[in-house]
């Protein structure tokens, strides 16, 4: 089949990823909250029995204490005010960690998306019915009913299996001491919950890889849309050929007075432009004012024609004079000699003479390729 057919084989990029996580299309695994909020909730009962317990017991032994003033004042409203605020700190720690170990399951895998707002805004198609019904009765939905069967499958042995081995202890429960008794069922509750916490976390091993192979499916690619990605990073080439004018143009406006200012410029002649003058009364040696390479180098060269500055080709001694010295500075004593030369041959064209061009010599250790790399093999 052709590559433009349209058909999605190709992974889907960073950029789609992204896209489709600001849509709400994100990965996450619903087996994987209830496989952590449940292992939680066991472990913090686990911790917290001993403590849930003595509130209970000192909460009933308060309840069932009667005097004088407890009979002519009998209030239930405030006895069951004072239950539920003697249980109600461990419950709230309960009900936070399991809020916390839910959100970071859900939300903790990174990708753009997230955490935006507009994702918690209510959406037209949720609420549709039609939308609804396909999704029950959809590829999706008959996914959804087989895991949900083989979860209650699973579920339901491992808590058959934990029921047959615990329920005739727990049916003699109360022919002991009560307090001992209701340590011991709560101490098999929390073990039957951390079994099929157990379970849970199985099937969410499982269950996650599976979400990750369907998302990374249902974002593939097509090689239209490969390109059409591309060209929207990359940008229109008119819409490039526009920036780079501005560029130019912004190039051009802090370039303007140090070419107007310079008595000539060196250029590669096609990477490296560098803009020289020499007064003896501001410095002893002739000066660097501009140098710039691409763009800048070329906006260098457009000005120079406008104010008439010329400009000479020397490859090598503009790229010694590029590498070797910064805006602002004198030149390196080692190419005084062959600046001297161009500066002569630049005041002679001035006064109307046509000297001969003047053959310079770069100095072997000044000698630099584009790159500035040493290449003393370069011809001056």
């Amino acid at each position: 089949m052709s590559e433009d057919s349209g058909e999605k084989t190709f992974a889907p990029s960073a950029k789609r990823l992204r896209d489709a996580a600001k849509k709400g299309d994100v990965l996450r695994s619903r087996e994987l909250a209830t496989a952590g909020a449940t292992l939680v909730a066991a472990a913090w009962l686990l911790i917290a029995g001993p403590w849930v317990l003595g509130l209970l017991a000192e909460t009933l032994r308060t309840s069932f204490t009667w005097d004088r003033t407890s009979l002519e004042n009998f209030a239930p409203g405030a006895m069951l005010l004072q239950t539920t605020l003697a249980v109600l700190p461990p419950i709230a720690v309960l009900g936070v960690a399991v809020i916390i170990v839910s959100l970071a399951s859900q939300l903790g895998f990174g990708g753009e998306g997230r955490w935006l707002g507009s994702n918690l805004a209510p959406k037209g198609s949720r609420l549709n019915p039609m939308s609804g019904l396909k999704r029950m009765f959809g590829a999706n939905g008959w996914i959804e009913m087989v895991k949900g069967l083989a979860k209650v499958a699973l579920l339901g042995t491992m808590a058959w299996t934990w029921g047959r081995n615990n329920v005739p202890q727990l049916s003699r429960l109360g022919r002991g001491d009560v307090f001992e008794q209701l340590a011991y069922g709560w101490h098999q509750i929390v073990m039957l919950l951390f079994v099929l916490a157990g379970g849970l976390v199985l099937i969410a091993f499982i269950d996650f890889p599976v979400q990750w192979f369907r998302r990374h499916q249902r974002l593939k690619m097509s090689m239209q849309e490969m390109r059409d990605e591309h060209k929207e990073a990359e940008g229109a080439p008119e819409k490039k050929q526009a920036q780079r004018e501005r560029q130019r143009k912004i190039a051009m406006g802090g370039l303007i007075p140090a070419v107007k200012d310079a008595q000539f410029i060196l250029t590669n002649p096609t990477h490296f432009s560098v803009a020289l003058a020499y007064d003896p009364e501001k410095a002893g040696a002739p000066i660097v004012l501009a140098k710039g390479r691409g763009d800048k180098a070329l906006a260098m060269r457009e000005l120079a024609a406008e104010y008439q500055v010329p400009v000479l080709e020397y490859p090598a001694l503009a790229r010694s004079v590029y590498y070797t010295t910064r805006e602002r500075q004198v030149i390196r004593e080692e190419l005084y000699v062959a600046i001297a030369a161009i500066l002569a041959f630049v005041f002679a064209l001035k006064r109307g003479e046509h000297p001969p061009r003047p053959d310079v010599n770069v100095p072997l250790t000044l000698r630099f390729d584009t790159e500035g790399r040493l290449d003393p093999s370069i011809v001056a």
